[in-house]
């Protein structure tokens, strides 16, 4: 069986590395260069389960662990009613 996206149904993909933004209890861990498949139409994003189990693995050793990441990053963050009219 020919695989299908599960959001738009078209049957054509593409490889590509993207960026994945982990988030467990208001914390965050953004990782570069993760390969996955895309739905050529609408853009959905398919992972392997390994490299999502990966990646979990990488942000409980930050966050757990001390483990140094190559680098960190500051955001701010509003809240949407707090924010005027332009």
């Amino acid at each position: 069986m020919d695989k299908v996206c599960n959001f738009c149904g078209n049957k054509n993909f593409r490889m590509k590395k993207v960026q994945y933004i982990y988030k467990h209890n208001g914390k965050y861990l953004i990782v570069d260069n993760v390969p996955c498949e895309e739905c050529e139409y609408c853009g959905e994003q398919y992972f392997e389960a390994q490299s999502l189990k990966k990646i979990e693995a990488d942000f409980n050793k930050i966050y757990f662990s001390g483990k140094e990441p190559k680098k960190k990053i500051q955001i701010p963050v509003e809240e949407f009613m707090d924010i005027e009219s332009v």
